[in-house]
């Protein structure tokens, strides 16, 4: 129900611009929740986002920045003095002012520290001490944490005074005099149990803190595997620092989807879809280029037996199949791959079996597929040779795609290259290379010399 609210808001919303009623759209961006207005702002063209932006006060705005993305979010904070700037993040919790703070200039940055307390100032460079794609970057440190050795009975008192807990509290995190963590007291715990029980008697200890150094794709596998809302982040000598919670790791895996699924295509999983002709230009065209780079040097094999094609025009109508199939075979076995190892699933110990399985599955759709090609390239041009050659060179071409696609990311992540931004663009060139050299140099040789 709330969503189909949203929506016909946001619908409303886009007639009021075209009509412009400048006051019924300030009035329904103020009634929309704020992931609402940065997902309208994500939609609409420069003009009208411009447009939209100016319409937010600061509070909405402080509010709706941290939904946006990075690149339609530094669009609005480059065009913004310092004094705006701190205005508008200064209200932020320290997790969400945490991840600003870093794509913000070094002056505003120091200034904002300098307008905090103490206690919040140590707070938020702690935080800012990890890196963003850590666990110390990710945490949030607006944590609820009791001593072990109190009553129920002082814990629920604690909880009525405090008034609220934070938002995803399952459990109470427990931590001795040194702050260091010593298991979790579930809120179920906290109703159930007699006043009287100590928490450490109540607690559940047999719960493995996060490693504030810990990689943010890392945690998003233990918060899939456990099941978990939250969990306590600790620094090397397990002192408590913070907490993460299930929202922040959605927001973990909805970037490494996109990671995977746009680098596959030369791009940011940040670029703005609606941002302006000569800013996407100039991400698209580096990878154009390189991609240039690759059919230089499969244009390159075929032109070693131009000679050899001149001589018999069939070889020219059916090698791009040999090189096609082998694309997309290699192709399946690197998605397979890459996303095994996002899933932590490729181990040191297993890697050998999974380039055996995949080069014996490269093999037999191999000998499959040739037997089909082969026969319908024998029928075509009346000419067994032609057809036995073809089916030789997709056997070799989809066995070498399979051996590629399984070993190419292994290959990349060693030497620190993302799999997913090239493994798809040095795959494309082996299969491309390989199938072209492996068609034409057997037609050169079982074919032209016996001409």
């Amino acid at each position: 129900m709330a969503e189909n609210r949203s929506k016909e808001h946001l619908r409303t919303i886009t007639r009021a611009l075209e009509s412009g009623a400048l006051g019924q759209v300030r009035h329904l961006l103020n009634s929309l929740p704020a992931a609402d207005v940065a997902h309208l702002l994500e939609s609409s063209p420069p003009r009208e986002r411009n447009f939209l932006w100016q319409l937010l006060g600061t509070e909405q705005g402080s509010e709706v920045l941290q939904y946006l993305g990075e690149e339609v979010r530094g669009d609005f904070l480059k065009d913004l003095s310092t004094d705006e700037l701190v205005s508008l993040v200064e209200d932020l919790d320290t997790d969400d002012l945490a991840d600003l703070l870093q794509e913000l200039p070094e002056q505003v940055t120091q200034q904002v520290l300098a307008g905090l307390d103490e206690q919040n100032r140590q707070v938020l460079e702690t935080v800012l001490s990890y890196p963003e794609d850590t666990a110390g970057g990710l945490m949030n440190t607006d944590v609820v944490s009791v001593r072990p050795e109190i009553t129920l009975g002082v814990v629920q008192r604690y909880v009525r005074f405090r008034g609220e807990l934070p938002a995803m509290t399952d459990n109470l995190l427990v931590a001795n005099r040194k702050n260091q963590f010593v298991g979790i007291l579930p809120l179920t715990r906290i109703l159930m149990f007699d006043a009287g029980t100590t928490v450490r008697e109540a607690m559940i200890t047999e719960v493995e803190p996060i490693p504030a150094t810990m990689k943010d794709t890392e945690v998003a596998k233990i918060f899939e595997r456990r099941d978990l809302v939250s969990a306590p982040v600790v620094d090397d000598e397990g002192v408590l620092l913070g907490r993460i919670t299930i929202d922040d790791v959605v927001d973990v895996i909805l970037e490494e989807a996109d990671h995977s699924l746009l680098s596959m295509a030369g791009l940011d999983e940040d670029e703005d879809t609606f941002g302006s002709v000569w800013h996407t230009l100039r991400h698209r065209s580096v990878w154009l280029g390189i991609n240039l780079l690759t059919a230089f040097a499969a244009s390159a094999v075929i032109g070693l037996f131009q000679g050899t094609i001149d001589q018999i025009v069939a070889l020219a109508v059916l090698m791009p199949i040999v090189a096609s199939m082998g694309g997309i075979a290699g192709s399946q076995t690197l998605t397979l791959v890459i996303r095994a190892m996002a899933l932590g699933q490729v181990k040191e110990g297993n890697t050998r079996y999974l380039l055996a399985k995949e080069l014996s599955v490269g093999a037999l759709n191999g000998l499959m597929w040739a037997t089909v090609v082969g026969l319908t390239a024998t029928v075509w041009f009346s000419d067994f040779r032609i057809g036995g050659i073809i089916a030789v060179a997709m056997v070799i071409n989809l066995f070498i795609a399979a051996g590629a696609g399984a070993m190419l990311p292994m290959v990349l992540k060693r030497y620190g290259i993302d799999p997913a931004l090239a493994g798809g663009v040095v795959l494309t060139t082996i299969t491309d290379v390989v199938g072209f050299f492996a068609f034409l140099g057997l037609a050169t040789v079982l074919l032209v010399t016996t001409l």
